[in-house]
């Protein structure tokens, strides 16, 4: 039997399975009598780019230009170098045609080559038009998001609420926001929903970029930029601005100054006695307040 007969072959086997949102074939099923494992594997994880191992390019549909994937599209579109008013994203979902790596052959989405029978991704989605060989990731597709994750579909659980998907370990313990990751990170302004940084859910439900809440711990800013909330325990440095406060008393004529604060933790109002160092919430005792008058 000729490469070709095969190859019409293996195009007609991977047709006639149900591809519904996405396909992981990181075992792919061979037929004996029509194809091999060498056939479909030529060059696995030996083509892509920074972002994917892949087999294949794609063929933008918002300009007509060939690029290794979208996000190398977007990195290139949206170069400071690059006029403001030809900036643009990639439609992911509008892709219609892949060049493949192997042997140049433009074509309609697919896993398998037409050509030369080459499986340009172990790991497919028909929705997102992904490709990629490494499957370590263990990718899969979430139908609420409408777009492909990473670290296994067993991982994690969608919020219908919140608009995304959330570690299981947070499943009846996260404060449900409305689209949470649906808006940019408050410190670097990337869109979190797309972000392929860690992401991570603050007690007050906002969601930051991990690396981000780092870069602000460092630097002694422990509240949420959104709310104002504390975005960790508190406790042991509310109890040094106790002893602070306590050898530190005010001059005589503030001594008996009353003031009206906020609390940015428990969103309780109250009058306290004004100190120059913080005033304390009297209702879950934070200094993370504010003076409204």
């Amino acid at each position: 039997m000729t490469i070709g007969e095969q190859n019409m072959e293996v195009a007609e086997l991977y047709s006639q399975q149900s591809y519904l949102e996405c396909v992981s074939t990181e075992e792919p099923i061979y037929d004996a009598k029509t194809t091999s494992t060498e056939l479909l594997d030529r060059g696995y994880m030996q083509y892509g780019c920074p972002h994917y191992r892949r087999r294949c390019r794609i063929r933008a549909p918002c300009c007509n230009e060939i690029f290794d994937c979208r996000h190398c599209h977007n990195e290139a579109k949206n170069n400071i170098n690059v006029d403001q008013k030809h900036r643009h994203d990639i439609p992911r979902h509008e892709v219609q045609q892949v060049i493949c790596s192997l042997c140049g052959t433009e074509q309609e989405v697919g896993q398998i080559c037409i050509d030369c029978g080459v499986c340009m991704g172990r790991y497919f989605c028909e929705t997102c038009r992904l490709f990629d060989d490494d499957t370590s990731k263990k990718q899969y597709h979430c139908n609420g998001c409408g777009i492909c994750r990473i670290g296994g579909q067993e991982n994690f659980f969608h919020c219908n609420k919140c608009r995304c998907c959330y570690s299981v370990l947070l499943k009846n313990s996260h404060p449900c926001v409305e689209g949470a990751m649906h808006h940019d990170c408050p410190v670097c302004f990337e869109y979190l929903f797309e972000s392929r940084n860690d992401v991570i859910v603050m007690p007050c439900g906002h969601t930051i970029h991990k690396s981000c809440l780092k870069q602000m711990q460092e630097h002694n800013q422990y509240a949420c930029p959104l709310c104002s909330k504390s975005v960790c325990d508190m406790s042991k440095v509310w109890e040094k601005f106790d002893m602070e406060i306590a050898a530190t008393p005010m001059p005589e004529p503030y001594q008996n100054k009353m003031v009206w604060i906020l609390c940015n933790d428990c969103g309780s109002t109250s009058e306290v006695q004004f100190h120059i160092v913080a005033q304390k919430c009297p209702n879950c005792k934070s200094y993370n307040t504010r003076q409204t008058r």
